[in-house]
């Protein structure tokens, strides 16, 4: 079966993405670092032949330009509804085969995390990359056609987002957890990731 990996964004508008971190940074500087961020793993990800890449935007109407992003990259809304919602749309739609979704703004992410996420599927149910704020930013499903329940009751953008995923999940089901990583919402992540990533 086909592996996909999910590039889950918010298109790169001044003034609309990453509003914690244009709080601390401004609007121009976010979005440059959006821009950044989205291209970098774009070079990062697209090219490896053990997945097939696709992008899901963030508002709908964007996804035409996105697919522009990447040469033979395919790239779709992500429809209506929150987070939850989003991504779990964004995983069930792919076609058959292990899914791994992450997001666009993790400096560390690159190949071999994917790797190591897809690697855990074929033992696992589900895999997530716990993210040092208590959230996560990678999450993966062996079978994204027969999803338990995901994504219910969850407390987004705050230190209890994956125990509260964690927490809806049917005792059944296995999970394995690949590298903890540091996502950028605020200005403090910037700051403490921008000299070695050169945003």
């Amino acid at each position: 079966m086909r592996r996909t990996l999910v590039l889950f964004v918010r298109a790169p508008l001044l003034g609309t993405g990453k509003r914690r971190l244009a709080r601390d940074i401004g609007d121009v500087a976010a979005l440059r670092f959006e821009r950044s961020m989205i291209a970098l793993l774009l070079r990062r990800l697209a090219k490896d032949g053990r997945w097939r890449l696709r992008i899901v935007v963030t508002p709908d109407k964007t996804h035409r330009r996105a697919r522009h992003w990447r040469r033979g990259v395919e790239a779709v809304g992500q429809g209506s509804g929150d987070l939850g919602i989003r991504m779990r749309r964004a995983i069930e739609t792919c076609r058959p085969g292990p899914v791994v979704l992450v997001g666009a703004d993790i400096p560390a992410l690159d190949a071999r995390h994917a790797a190591a996420a897809f690697h855990l599927l074929g033992s696992r149910d589900l895999v997530f990359g716990p993210a040092e704020d208590g959230g996560f930013w990678l999450v993966g499903a062996r079978h994204p056609r027969r999803l338990p329940p995901l994504f219910e009751r969850v407390r987004w953008s705050g230190p209890d987002a994956l125990a509260d995923t964690l927490a809806s999940l049917p005792r059944r089901i296995r999970v394995g957890y690949v590298d903890s990583l540091e996502d950028v919402d605020d200005g403090d992540a910037y700051r403490r990731l921008q000299p070695r990533r050169g945003f």
